[in-house]
Order: structure tokens, then sequence, then C-alpha cells
């Protein structure tokens, strides 16, 4: 199935598109490539806000909005991916919970690519309208679809759902 199919799919079932990917075994290249697309999709989302910013306040130019927003979507974020999987798998730990690590760092990251589509969303309402109440619901929106993703996902990898 195309990555944009799997993405759809994972609107109207998340369980069971996580469900398909770990049924094909331990892939740590997948999840990496997955986290490198939503880092790009990210910082595409970011740039009509950065941009918008660049054009009010002249005094940081557009290019270097775009340098810093790129480096921290591409080189950071994986970073601070992996450490807040590495966290939770923790805390599963704790809880005494049997999700592996890899399951834990895969639903993580198909739940930030697959919740993309309302970043992009996101970027735009922010990049046009400016900040105000419109930038904060669909935030809001994205943090409960990006929960719903994740939270369905690591149920589903645990055995629950």
């Amino acid at each position: 199935m195309a990555l944009t199919q799997d993405i759809a799919a994972t609107y109207k079932g998340p369980a069971r598109v996580t469900s398909r990917f770990l049924a094909q075994g331990r892939n740590e290249v997948r999840g990496l490539l997955f986290l490198l697309i939503a880092g790009i999709l990210i910082f595409v989302a970011s740039t009509p806000f950065q941009a918008r910013e660049a054009q009010l306040d002249p005094q940081v130019p557009l290019i270097a909005r775009l340098y810093w927003s790129a480096f921290f979507c591409i080189f950071i974020l994986p970073v601070l991916v992996y450490f807040f999987a590495a966290c939770i798998w923790v805390l599963a730990r704790i809880a005494r919970r049997a999700i592996s690590g890899y399951a834990i760092r895969f639903t993580l990251i198909w739940a930030l690519l697959a919740s993309t589509p309302v970043l992009l969303l996101l970027g735009l309402t922010a990049g046009f309208m400016g900040p105000g109440i419109q930038v904060q619901v669909v935030s809001i929106i994205w943090l409960a679809v990006f929960g719903w993703f994740w939270s369905a996902g690591l149920l589903s990898a645990d055995g629950v759902a």
C-alpha cells in the first residue's frame, strides 16, 4: 500500500494500520525513513509561518529562519523522538507492560507522520491568519489526532486492542 493510502487508512482505523506495520517485523530503516519524512513535512508545514514572521520582523531574514527550522526538523527532532520513546519504554517496564522498544518507537513515529496533514493545515493557518484562536483550535485538533493515533497504536502493539 502507498504511504499516502496508509496515512488515509490511519484516520479510519489507526490500530489496524499500526498492527499491519508491526506484523511485518522489526524494520528500523522504515521507522527512521518515516521519521525523516515526517521531519521534512513538518518543515514544509512551518514555512508559511516562517515567511510571515520574516515579513513582520525583517531583522532575521527568511533564509536564516528556514535554515534553523530545517536543522531542527531534520536533525534534532529525530533525536528528541528517540529519547522520548526511550523514556516511554522505561515507564512501560516500570508498569510491567510487555511492549518492545521498537513498537513504542514505531507507533510514536507513525503517529507523528500520520498526523502531518493536520500539521500542514496548522502551518497554513498560522501563516495566513497569524497567531490567534484559529491556530489554537487547529493545534488542539492536531494534538487530539496525534494522541488518538499514538494511543491506538500502543494499545494495538501491547495486544490490548
